[in-house]
């Protein structure tokens, strides 16, 4: 039997025994019309549905095929965007982040910090982003296997380890 475990975001309710929350939004922040328009329309769906929900959207896809690719509206544009989703849509927000020093600047303005799979078994981005007291997704790698996920969440429990 599982032990249930639950996290709140935003005052919404997340948990292992609860219903499903669903995380949602365009891959890439395009503009901060794009976003609010997106925020607004799956928040009218997810209340017609009652479901929970947390806006997810990109400010960097730094992990394009292509160097020609959209990469997002950059950091420094992105954060009052999610801010003001946060405020005026009233969503929990998650984005990722992909160096240790984003991580303080991001938590200001998002409910969750994402590691992208590619990038989950960097410790000082982990621990980085466990220091900021946010709640944390990281997107599995393929090769993690069961079992494996014990040994990399000790990152979290201990965000002042060194060395």
């Amino acid at each position: 039997m599982i032990t249930p475990h639950h996290v709140t975001v935003n005052g919404l309710s997340i948990g292992n025994d609860l219903p499903l929350v669903l995380i949602a939004g365009p891959c890439l922040m395009e503009s901060r019309a794009h976003a609010l328009e997106c925020a607004h329309a799956l928040a009218e769906i997810a209340r017609d549905h009652d479901l929970g929900l947390i806006y997810k959207s990109s400010f960097d896809k730094a992990n394009r095929t292509s160097l020609k690719g959209a990469r997002g509206e950059g950091l420094d544009a992105a954060l009052p965007i999610f801010a003001e989703i946060r405020e005026l849509v009233g969503l929990p927000v998650i984005t990722d982040v992909h160096e240790p020093d984003q991580c303080a600047r991001v938590a200001q303005a998002v409910d969750v910090l994402q590691i992208p799979a590619f990038l989950c078994r960097q410790t000082d981005l982990l621990v980085a982003a466990a220091t900021t007291g946010k709640a944390i997704n990281v997107k599995k790698d393929s090769s993690w296997r069961r079992g494996t996920w014990p040994t990399s969440s000790t990152r979290f429990a201990r965000p002042a380890m060194t060395g």
